[in-house]
């Protein structure tokens, strides 16, 4: 599968999805836009490499995860050349988390200026899952009107928002609830999560 992530504020949902991925044996391919290396300095104080070798390293050392576990191949936000930019490479289908209305609205629009919105592209081409989890709020009418055109197109539209009736302990329970959700729309369920069972 392929997990993007822009340069929306939130990277701990990328970091938990990751984590867990690894964990259950899934092969990711990663690619995080331009200004995802502005969030990590502003919310973490680190800088996160920019090869894509030394970002595989990063990216398990931040989601505590040996390199036994799965398999992450990395990519370079601007190489429009990878992989993932094709059709014709088969994937499970591809999650935007977070998601910025940055980019939200470029997909919107159809453009394509680095490998994060090629490969969001080419799920909704070829008809695959494309899963943006946008970490925004109040949204704007322009907001709202391209995150329909999204739906419209095919992509499934999983806001940030935790629940609250699995009682949550710590910040990463509502984080993990969120990434459950979110991997919910790619038929993947690796995440233990208590899950709704309706009432006595």
């Amino acid at each position: 599968m392929i997990l993007g992530v822009s340069g929306a504020s939130g990277l701990i949902y990328a970091v938990r999805a990751l984590k867990f991925l690894l964990a259950a044996e899934y092969a990711v391919e990663l690619v995080a836009s331009k200004s995802t290396y502005m969030v990590w300095q502003a919310e973490q104080n680190i800088r996160m490499p920019v090869e894509p070798l030394q970002q595989e390293q990063f990216w398990r050392q931040q989601a505590g995860v040996g390199v036994e576990q799965g398999k992450l191949c990395c990519h370079h936000w601007g190489d429009v050349g990878a992989n993932i930019a094709s059709g014709s490479y088969r994937t499970l289908g591809m999650v935007v988390l977070p998601c910025s209305m940055s980019t939200v609205a470029k997909l919107a629009a159809g453009l394509s200026s680095d490998l994060l919105e090629r490969a969001s592209d080419v799920q909704l081409k070829e008809g695959r899952k494309l899963v943006l989890v946008p970490r925004e709020t109040p949204f704007s009418l322009i907001h709202l009107r391209n995150l329909t055109m999204l739906a419209e197109a095919g992509a499934r539209i999983v806001p940030a928002i935790p629940a609250w009736y699995h009682k949550p302990q710590t910040i990463e329970d509502l984080v993990d609830f969120v990434v459950a959700r979110a991997l919910d729309q790619l038929d993947i369920d690796c995440i233990p999560i208590q899950r709704w069972q309706g009432r006595d």
